[in-house]
């Protein structure tokens, strides 16, 4: 009741901060699942056993591996390692797994940090949306006050500051928990994008140095032999 009340007495903007604070709240939900229980910060474990995998030349184990991380930790880097190792077994080149596991970084960094950044908008928005409001009810007060009745000018003043203070206050509390979500999730993203970047280039020079011949070329050295045995 006492919520409504003041929320009336704050004027039109009040419509507008109620509606970034409702896709603020929102956002603050769906980026708090994704950054932290969708997504977590890759571990050196992870990159530890899928080397033993490729070492051996075990593709298939080592797919199967980053297919099971992929329903729980490390999900961005289990799918990027996917590719390259699935790429490796099929004989593709160093220029195009590189060039693949670039693209699918990407793509994951994108699907990392995409909608964060409005969450600081939206604060800043709320802010000057307070801000208008505190403007436009100071100058509808002083207005009232110029043009009425000497016993009415304290409460038309009263109710114009009134509506000024309102839309401030309601605008900082939109704001403050919009930018302090950001900072958080802005930092938590470095961080989960700065480990996967490294991990997905770690992978990269694992599966450059340490399957120097490729399936693909081995099958045909063995095709050529086979047809040009030595005398």
């Amino acid at each position: 009741m006492w919520f409504a009340q003041k929320f009336n007495e704050g004027g039109v903007f009040m419509y507008f901060i109620a509606i970034f604070g409702v896709l603020s709240f929102t956002l603050i939900i769906e980026r708090y699942f994704t950054l932290f229980k969708k997504e977590s910060e890759p571990k050196a474990t992870f990159r530890n056993q899928l080397l033993s995998f490729i070492s051996q030349g075990d593709f298939n184990s080592a797919i199967r591996f980053t297919e099971n991380q992929n329903a729980s930790e490390s999900a961005s880097l289990s799918r990027i390692a996917k590719i390259g190792c699935t790429l490796r077994a099929q004989g593709a080149g160093d220029e195009e797994i590189q060039a693949r596991m670039d693209e699918a970084l990407t793509n994951e960094i994108h699907n990392i940090d995409r909608n964060t950044g409005f969450l600081g908008m939206f604060g800043n928005v709320a802010t000057l949306l307070g801000l208008l409001g505190t403007i436009t009810g100071m100058i509808h007060s002083f207005a009232a006050v110029a043009s009425a009745n000497p016993a009415d000018r304290a409460t038309m003043l009263s109710r114009g500051i009134s509506e000024a203070m309102n839309c401030t206050a309601f605008g900082l509390i939109v704001a403050i928990p919009a930018l302090v979500a950001f900072a958080v999730y802005q930092n938590k993203t470095d961080r989960l994008v700065s480990k996967i970047t490294g991990f997905t280039s770690e992978i990269f020079h694992d599966l450059l140095f340490l399957t120097t011949k490729r399936p693909a070329q081995v099958a045909s050295n063995s095709s050529r032999n086979d047809a040009h045995p030595m005398n």
